[in-house]
């Protein structure tokens, strides 16, 4: 018998999986369907773990319950190690969240490891939420050429609407071959970007009027843009392609890039798992 559809979120006993599952009750709610909270305990674990991760799905459901939203909560502990358990449930959730931080046995680290695994390989839609997100601000989203530009801007378009936020939606352009020295130049490459974005945004303008749309063109680098503007981004969404570089993001710091930028992330589904079911009405 299949699983009933949901949104999947991993707990692990951390502040940040525990905010992660209160970010992910309006998913829920919003699509009427469960939210089922996951805890992953590999096989090995003695007992005395087993109560801990206990502890730690009934105080995730407390919080949740303290919302007081009508929303079906479900949970369950998992013998398996956290990617591998999490990934199987992706295969029939319609969103996992997972937090952006979470605990080890010898306490609080970076969970990028895991989020970076799941990033690469989860079958749908990935949100990273992250400890100290604003709880305003704009939706971003990245939005290119390729085939994944539509899911992706009808995913950050339903976000903006679900968290009451402006949604900026950001192209770039290549400049190796502008002088970026050169301002006048870059002036005109992103004016020329950025009309060419206008006229893709003008359908979901006139469908949702009520709803702060702005077209922002940047030469070179999504990131560098994200970095920016860290202090006024909620949340940006990006395509299941851009899952390497996510990765980086959420990772562990390295030489050349900014490591974790303080704000959530939803990583858009696979192209196999777009389903035209889901379109906004």
């Amino acid at each position: 018998m299949a699983t009933p559809a949901a949104v999947v979120v991993g707990i692990d006993g951390s502040d940040s999986a525990t905010d992660a599952a209160v970010w992910a009750v309006e998913e829920a709610v919003s699509r009427d369907i469960a939210l089922r909270l996951v805890f992953a305990l590999p096989p090995d674990e003695a007992a005395h773990h087993l109560a801990a991760a206990e502890s730690a799905v009934q105080s995730a459901c407390a919080r949740v319950e303290a919302m007081e939203r009508p929303v079906e909560l479900e949970a369950e502990i998992v013998r398996d190690s956290a990617v591998r358990a999490l990934r199987t449930a992706s295969r029939d959730a319609r969103m996992l969240c997972v937090g952006s931080v979470g605990l080890t046995h010898g306490g609080l680290t970076r969970m990028g490891s895991t989020a970076a695994a799941l990033a690469t390989s989860a079958h749908c839609p990935l949100a990273i939420i992250h400890p100290a997100g604003l709880e305003s601000g704009w939706v971003v989203v990245e939005v290119g050429d390729d085939p994944a530009a539509q899911e992706t801007l009808r995913r950050g378009v339903e976000e903006a609407l679900l968290r009451r936020c402006a949604l900026r939606v950001v192209t770039t352009w290549p400049s190796r071959y502008t002088d970026i020295h050169d301002a006048g130049a870059v002036a005109d490459g992103n004016r020329l970007a950025r009309r060419r974005l206008d006229r893709r945004l003008t359908e979901w303008r006139v469908r949702f009027p009520g709803l702060d749309i702005q077209a922002v063109a940047v030469p070179g680098s999504f990131v560098i843009y994200l970095a920016r503007h860290v202090r006024s981004i909620r949340l940006v969404v990006v395509p299941h392609e851009r899952a390497e570089a996510i990765a980086e993001l959420v990772g562990p710091p390295q030489q050349g890039t900014p490591g974790d930028l303080g704000f959530d992330v939803l990583l858009c589904e696979p192209q196999c798992r777009t389903s035209s079911s889901e379109q906004l009405g």
